[in-house]
């Protein structure tokens, strides 16, 4: 009884909170660029990009929960984990890479249309405000 009403609880604040982001990112729909945000260079960015991926304890749960099944236990293991590690690095860099490309150009030809910006913004607020009274109505299954 106890852990149904802590979800109860949880999902409602949970409710409460996607809402007010809806209503925040709606109300600051036309902002292009928001206040104190400061810009930085490429390569302060990918060197803190690695820094949060290197110390992401869900990044260190996935390679000890699917490496795993790769390696031959015969071999050496340490140089198994280091090699699938590096390439599993390398691919995940490579694509994030090609997306980052693709959405600097993306924003400098959206940066051209503002109402476009505003309108995407205004649907992404009402659909988080969509979603939190979804949760808020939604029935756990007993």
């Amino acid at each position: 009884m106890a852990s149904a009403q802590a979800f109860i609880i949880l999902k409602i604040a949970g409710a409460f909170y996607l809402v007010w982001l809806g209503i925040k990112t709606w109300r600051e729909a036309d902002v292009i660029e928001p206040a104190g945000v400061k810009k930085t260079g490429i390569h302060r960015a990918f060197r803190e990009g690695v820094l949060v991926e290197a110390f992401n304890l869900k990044t260190a749960a996935f390679f000890l929960a699917f490496i795993p099944q790769f390696v031959d236990p015969a071999a050496h293991v340490a140089a198994q984990f280091i090699a699938l590690g590096l390439v599993s690095v390398a691919l995940n860099t490579s694509v994030d890479l090609i997306v980052a490309y693709w959405a600097a150009k993306a924003r400098v030809g959206l940066a051209k249309r503002p109402s476009f910006i505003t309108n995407t913004r205004q649907a992404s607020g009402a659909v988080m405000c969509g979603l939190g009274a979804t949760l808020l109505f939604a029935h756990r299954a007993t």
